[in-house]
């Protein structure tokens, strides 16, 4: 099917309070997967410091989040979902800066490009596909390199078990305990199930093993994420969450009487202990990304890049994590993408697209990363040149440098920060 010249109305955010339109950068945050009112609130770092360089601030929405469906409803049927890639999305951004600068009559402002997370790599990415339009980038807690075949893969679950172990040991004993005694209950058959269901407050009672394999990944889920928001004050990013919602989870598990209600009440840390029963299905969804695709017309989107383009994290096995063995391999993502959409992963075509690990012929790129994010194992931790330079950010969770400033911040948090602007400078000056 040829779509031709057709164009479709893109969401975006900007602000031009501070801007200098006599020479002032444009700050340009590359919308990732989801609503861009979300990434707008959370990215309070590029409000805060636009006003120091006089920065006009935009946020447009990625194509297939948010607002920006080019085809409504349909967006997610065959043949329109085929126009969701990242080429296509990186594409949108290109010619929407290029016709924004000629309507700000500002075709000499430099842009710098921001992002966190799949953001992150899009910040980088723009950098290396459009250097003609982006001068610059901070790609923080982006993994790039795991879009090689060859890259590293199977850290994401590891780094997520350290970061409870590195609250208790007994934290950590705990929850790979507790997940032995569920094997043995769900084995022992449908009197297991209920003292199971019974434990975790299900709406609805497991009744074979494929609804019990969906709890173990519902259960998982909720440790991904309290260790990514690992933040130290509350939060409803993603979720909404205490401060330190890892060492919230530990307390939970060591203070229960039990082995299963502890590691309820720490899954309920995320999923709201509060309600009466947990619908573990509308909760949490299988997809191609095993950290999580989250919920919504959004979770199908994510889901199909996670099929075509995006080289994710392997399964928990159970050795270098506390987690259970829930395999996931290019063969079980190959099977599952060709059930779901009709489509075989081309596991080479990232790292040629995207330049894999052989980056070193960039420029003017910050990649920041936090050591208690598990995504950083996949991202650029070390300088690769003058211009590509790695910023670790000591004691900070996923992109938590691209957040408003806080009181409750850690050092580490406020060194990164600065190293960032004053590189920032560099680039604009």
């Amino acid at each position: 099917m040829s779509f031709s010249n057709r164009t479709f109305k893109q969401h975006y955010l900007y602000q031009d309070e501070y801007w200098d339109p006599k020479g002032g950068p444009i700050f340009f945050y590359a919308g990732n997967e989801g609503p861009i009112e979300g990434f707008w609130t959370a990215t309070g770092f590029v409000h805060e410091i636009a006003p120091q360089f006089g920065a006009f601030v935009v946020f447009p929405e990625h194509r297939y989040y948010g607002k920006s469906l080019p085809f409504g409803a349909d967006c997610f049927k065959s043949p329109y979902l085929g126009l969701l890639t990242i080429e296509q999305a990186m594409a949108d951004y290109a010619v929407f800066l290029t016709a924004l600068k000629e309507q700000l009559n500002a075709t000499q402002s430099k842009v710098i490009a921001f992002g966190g997370s799949y953001g992150g790599m899009l910040a980088a990415y723009m950098r290396f596909k459009y250097p003609n339009i982006i001068d610059g980038s901070l790609a923080a807690s982006a993994p790039i390199y795991m879009q090689d075949i060859n890259g590293p893969h199977d850290f994401f679950f590891q780094h997520v078990t350290q970061d409870f172990r590195d609250i208790n040991e007994k934290c950590y004993d705990s929850v790979k305990m507790a997940f032995q005694l569920m094997n043995n209950l769900a084995a022992s058959g449908p009197s297991g199930l209920r003292v199971i269901s019974k434990e975790f407050k299900l709406c609805n009672t497991l009744q074979d093993d494929k609804s019990y394999q969906h709890l173990l990944g519902w259960i998982r889920n909720a440790f991904t994420m309290m260790a990514m928001l690992d933040y130290p004050y509350p939060t409803g990013f993603m979720g909404n969450l205490p401060g330190f919602p890892v060492k919230v989870g530990c307390e939970f598990i060591m203070n229960s009487t039990s082995l299963l209600e502890g590691l309820a009440n720490a899954a309920g840390v995320f999923y709201n202990s509060s309600l009466q029963c947990y619908d573990i299905y509308s909760e949490f969804i299988e997809c191609a990304d095993p950290t999580g695709c989250g919920t919504g017309p959004d979770a199908i989107a994510w889901d199909y890049q996670a099929c075509t383009e995006l080289l994710l994290p392997r399964g928990s096995n159970n050795v270098t994590d506390m987690f259970p063995v829930l395999p996931w391999n290019p063969e079980l993502r190959a099977a599952y993408c060709q059930k779901t959409y009709g489509i075989t992963p081309r596991d080479d075509w990232s790292a040629v697209q995207f330049w894999g690990q052989n980056i070193k012929s960039a420029s003017n790129i910050i990649f920041s990363n936090g050591n208690l994010d598990p995504w950083m194992g996949g991202g650029v931790n070390e300088d690769l040149s003058e211009s590509l330079v790695a910023v670790a950010v000591i004691g900070g969770a996923h992109h938590l440098d691209l957040r408003s400033s806080n009181q409750l911040d850690p050092p580490g948090v406020l060194l990164a920060r600065e190293k960032e602007k004053a590189i920032l400078r560099q680039w604009l000056s």
